[in-house]
């Protein structure tokens, strides 16, 4: 299983790649993978983010509501900056 990057509850909601962006390239991948499959998305929060859902619900769909939007956003936007080499520290 990968290691999983510190995480924030919310990724950065700037319009630019962030630091916390490329830590988290393959946390995005990999949700992408999960809402493709169909995967509940309780369980992708505990595989990927290894976070307990049941103790915190409203905590762990925020997270994921908020990491599966970031990732929408690097595939439709993002990636051209990454193209571009431009990033924010």
């Amino acid at each position: 299983m990968p290691e999983i990057p510190p995480y924030e509850d919310s990724p950065p909601n700037v319009d630019a790649i962030t630091d916390y962006d490329w830590r988290h390239r393959i946390t995005y991948l990999r949700l992408f993978d999960a809402a493709r499959d169909g995967a509940d998305w309780r369980e992708a929060v505990e595989i990927i983010f290894g976070f307990d859902v049941d103790a915190h619900p409203e905590r762990a769909k925020r997270i994921y509501d908020s990491h599966l939007a970031r990732a929408r956003w690097m595939s439709e936007v993002g990636y051209r900056y990454l193209v571009q080499g431009r990033f924010v520290q």
